[in-house]
């Protein structure tokens, strides 16, 4: 599997489709040896598409597990992919901590980024926080995943069929991580999410810019969406039927983010 070396990382990452060069960037606590691809989603064959596992989670691999990483520092990692690849210019989707990373990376290298989207995510500062995943995830497993299920999607708390359902989603996040590796890096990573705040920032991302929400979502709450879309010149709102998973949920949703990446 390819692999390369980043400032402070070795990153590991995959390819597939041919088409419009595109960042996928994926959320918290993600691994591409866990099913399903995130390279397979409708539409995906349009694109030259580009997933990568975080530094320190999968099979990254960070050169100084004890350092604290900022969202900076996976930003920088993002864009230091794309110039492994030889990418000068690409299309950018960013998933609820991805979405974080891709704001920094609009902010810092806009320039370079066709199309943006920003899926199920927050800005922090006045424009809202996602929820404090660093105190979810800290107490017994069977807590918090009863917790994030019901922050996954607000109408888990009175439809025991789709909290079932979220719970075999969410699994891989909530259990215990038997590998100190990975469970140092999953508490670097969510104390980079703590401090996330580009709110006084994203007046200089000049993308054309697609803020995608779910209607439930708990964890990235629909406020925050809008907030972050009347923050970016231009950009444009799409809520969907679902919560923090709505590109599961809604089967229109990969449809309208794909067409907006291609600028169809």
């Amino acid at each position: 599997m390819p692999a390369f070396a980043a400032p402070g990382a070795r990153i590991h990452y995959e390819r597939a489709g041919r088409g419009v060069e595109l960042l996928n960037i994926g959320g918290t606590g993600g691994d591409l040896r866990r099913p399903p691809s995130s390279l397979e989603w409708p539409g995906a064959q349009r694109f030259d598409q580009v997933v990568y596992d975080h530094r320190g989670l999968g099979r990254s691999r960070a050169a100084d597990p004890q350092a604290q990483p900022s969202m900076a520092d996976f930003a920088a990692d993002a864009l230091a992919l794309t110039d492994h690849l030889g990418w000068e210019r690409f299309s950018l989707i960013g998933i609820s901590f991805g979405g974080m990373v891709a704001q920094e990376v609009a902010i810092r290298a806009g320039g370079r980024v066709r199309r943006l989207v920003l899926a199920c995510t927050s800005s922090g500062g006045a424009g809202g926080s996602s929820a404090p995943l660093h105190e979810i995830l800290a107490p017994s497993a069977q807590a918090r995943a009863e917790r994030f299920v019901e922050l996954m999607d607000t109408r888990a708390r009175t439809d025991p069929e789709l909290a079932a359902e979220l719970a075999l989603l969410t699994a891989p996040l909530t259990a215990d991580v038997a590998d100190p590796r990975l469970r140092l890096a999953m508490a670097r990573q969510l104390e980079a999410r703590r401090h996330h705040d580009t709110w006084e920032r994203l007046r200089a991302v000049d993308v054309p810019t697609l803020v995608a929400a779910g209607r439930f979502d708990g964890l990235a709450p629909p406020e925050n969406s809008r907030a972050l879309a009347g923050a970016i010149r231009g950009a444009r709102l799409e809520v969907f039927e679902g919560g923090h998973a709505f590109l599961v949920q809604d089967p229109a949703a990969w449809g309208v983010l794909g067409d907006f990446l291609v600028g169809a």
